[in-house]
C-alpha cells in the first residue's frame, strides 16, 4: 500500500535536546510532526523551524506527569488523525541534582515512574488503532536508556531510600519490559504495529545530562542518527528489539522474564487505571 497522505509522527517531549533535534531532522515536505510539550512558547519555536524547512508540524501541549492531561492528549490525536505513522516516546524526566528529593507526579506516583513510563504506556495503548491504521503500518519507538535497574514491585515508587539515578534506570528498564510485552501481543494479534526501544547514545549534551551534574559524552546528533533509524528506516523492521545506538544489544536480565513483564503490565493497568478515574 503505498503512502499518499502525509507521514504523521508524534513526538513526545518534542521541545528540547533530542526531541527538538529529531522534529528537526524528520521536518520535510509530505510530513507532519505533532509536536509535544509543556511549554507553548517552546513546541510553537520548534514548529516554526519544522514549517522553514517544509515540513508540517502541529503544537500539542500536555504535562506528562498527569496522566489524565496524558490521555487528553491521545484523545485529541484521536479525534484529529484516522492515522499515526510513528509515535515517539521520547518526553523523560532525568535523574536530577544529585542528593535531589523525591518528587511525585500530580497522580501521586513517583514522577520517573509516571513521565518516562507510565506516560508512554498510557499512550501506546490508547493509539494503538490509529497506529494500525497506518498505510505502511505504525511504529512505536520507546527512547529508554542503557542505564537499567529491575523494577522492584514491592516498592515501585522507591518509597523507601530513594535515588534519583535509581528511580531513572527503573523506569527506563520498565520502558523495555513493556517494549518486549507490547511486541509479543501485537505478534500474537497480527498486528501491522511494531514497537521497539533504544539507547539513543551515553549522555548526550542535553538539559538533562547537565542537570544530573554529568559531562556530556556524546553530542544529540548522534542519538538523532539512532532513533531516525528506527523512525524512518526501511519498512520491515521487526519489532520486540532494543538497540544501543543502531546496533541491537541486550538489555537488562529482567527484560526477558516473561512473569516479570506480565507483573509490569498489570500494576501499570492499576496505576493508570486509578489516575484516571481521579
Amino acid at each position: 500500500m503505498s503512502q499518499s497522505s502525509p507521514r504523521t509522527i508524534l513526538i513526545t517531549g518534542a521541545t528540547d535536546g533530542l526531541g527538538r533535534a529529531l522534529a528537526v531532522r524528520l521536518a520535510a515536505p509530505g510530513t507532519l510532526l505533532l509536536l509535544h510539550g509543556r511549554s507553548a512558547e517552546r513546541a510553537e519555536e520548534t514548529a516554526r523551524q519544522v514549517r522553514a524547512l517544509g515540513g508540517a508540524a502541529e503544537v500539542h501541549l500536555a504535562d506528562l506527569g498527569g496522566l489524565r492531561q496524558a490521555d487528553r492528549l491521545a484523545e485529541t490525536v484521536l479525534g484529529a488523525h484516522g492515522h499515526l505513522d510513528v509515535l515517539v516516546n521520547n518526553a523523560g524526566v532525568g535523574a536530577g541534582a544529585p542528593g535531589a528529593p523525591r518528587e511525585l507526579s500530580a497522580d501521586g506516583y513517583e514522577l520517573r515512574l509516571a513521565v518516562n513510563y507510565l506516560a508512554g504506556f498510557l499512550l501506546n495503548g490508547r493509539l494503538l488503532g490509529l497506529l494500525d491504521a497506518a498505510p505502511l503500518g505504525g511504529r512505536i519507538v520507546n527512547v529508554a536508556s542503557a542505564g537499567q535497574a529491575p523494577v522492584d514491585f514491592a516498592d515501585p515508587h522507591l518509597s523507601r531510600g530513594f535515588d534519583g539515578f535509581e528511580a531513572y534506570r527503573r523506569s527506563k528498564l520498565a520502558q523495555i519490559l513493556h517494549t518486549f510485552d507490547l511486541a509479543e501481543r501485537l505478534a500474537a494479534g497480527r498486528s501491522r504495529v511494531t514497537v521497539n526501544a533504544l539507547h539513543p547514545a551515553s549522555m548526550m549534551a542535553t538539559t538533562m545530562v547537565r542537570e544530573a551534574g554529568i559531562e556530556p559524552w556524546s553530542t544529540v546528533e548522534q542519538g538523532v542518527e539512532a532513533v531516525h533509524r528506527l523512525v524512518a528506516g526501511p519498512a520491515g523492521e521487526r519489532g520486540g528489539r532494543y538497540y544501543d545506538g543502531t546496533r541491537e544489544a541486550r538489555a537488562a536480565d529482567q527484560a526477558y522474564d516473561p512473569r516479570a513483564r506480565a507483573r509490569l503490565r498489570l500494576l501499570s493497568e492499576e496505576l493508570v487505571g486509578k489516575a484516571l478515574a481521579g
